[in-house]
């Protein structure tokens, strides 16, 4: 699954590789740095789905994802719903590839995920991996919309493509290693061919790129609202994806689960963990401290040092703020 990462600061890094924001929007050059306009696409997105973004990073599904406490089969699971999910948007897409409304977001070589996603179904199902898998209720809905919005209002296609293609270009590529390590893949990268980019060399540079075009298209304010609360829709239907994996995940034994740390091998032992250690150290650190400054408090000569110190300070303070 995707981290639903979409934008990776809505305010400090979002430049537009060349081009001018379409529909009113505005790039002006200042200083040799980019400055996009509030009213850009681009940045009415940013701005309008910071807080879906945030509530699907944070659901379990996610959160134990990055944990490295990932099952298998929910793995497999959520790679289902993305190929379902995926072989609709970019049937979509290529009906849509010359409207003026989705054109210049038309990159099927660097990346459409259908194929990829094949490739990992037949490695964790087998040959047959077709006849195995089904579309979930909530994935159907998700689909559902994709071809109502692909059929009807292709200028929605937009939020569509921007949540998913940008999220896996950018969350994506930290799930990655998580999984690859968790589920003990082959590093060869056998079963993660979702998230290899290979036409895209610059994940960075791409995403600058595909801003730009964004804020080309000739679309009104109206539209642009309106693609922002797509954008919105398209984030609950994940979420409500990542729901159903956390229902199936409850039906699992924990004895099974193909977990790993996400901090390091520790082999179930918490205190090999660099962060618990840290943690441990710190909370050591603390106790020592607080026993020291007990004695020293029951010490009489150790009290009128507390007092002096404390009246250095004041006196200070009060220097300071004259």
């Amino acid at each position: 699954m995707s981290a639903m990462k979409t934008e990776e600061d809505a305010n400090g890094t979002s430049t537009a590789n060349g081009g001018g924001g379409g529909g009113g929007g505005g790039v002006c050059e200042e200083g040799g740095v980019t400055v996009l306009s509030p009213t850009d696409l681009s940045e009415m997105l940013a701005a309008g789905t910071k807080e879906v973004h945030e509530k699907a990073e944070n659901t379990e599904f996610v959160k134990d994802f990055l944990r490295g406490r990932i099952h298998k089969e929910l793995f497999k699971l959520g790679h289902v719903a993305l190929f379902f999910t995926y072989s609709a948007m970019e049937e979509e897409i290529e009906r849509n590839k010359e409207h003026p409304h989705f054109a210049p977001l038309y990159f099927p070589h660097e990346l459409h995920r259908r194929d990829a996603l094949a490739r990992d179904l037949e490695f964790f199902y087998g040959e047959d991996w077709r006849s195995q898998i089904r579309i979930s209720p909530a994935a159907q809905r998700y689909v559902d919309r994709i071809r109502r919005v692909g059929r009807d209002q292709p200028a929605l296609l937009v939020a569509h493509a921007y949540t998913r293609y940008m999220g896996d270009l950018s969350g994506g590529q930290v799930l990655r290693k998580v999984a690859q390590r968790a589920l003990k893949l082959p590093p060869t990268g056998e079963g993660l061919s979702f998230y290899e980019f290979e036409g895209i060399h610059s994940a960075k540079a791409f995403k600058q790129l595909y801003r730009s075009r964004m804020n080309e298209l000739e679309l009104d304010t109206d539209t642009k609202r309106r693609v922002v609360e797509e954008a919105n829709l398209a984030f609950r239907f994940n979420m409500e994806i990542f729901g159903e994996l956390e229902e199936v995940g409850k039906t699992l034994q924990d004895d099974v689960l193909d977990a790993a740390p996400a901090h390091g091998e520790t082999q179930g032992d918490v205190s090999q963990c660099p962060y618990h250690a840290a943690k441990t150290a710190a909370s050591s650190r603390s106790s020592y401290i607080c026993q020291v400054a007990m004695t020293v408090l029951k010490n009489p000569s150790g009290q009128v040092l507390l007092a002096a110190w404390i009246a250095a300070l004041a006196g200070l303070a009060a220097w300071y703020l004259m």
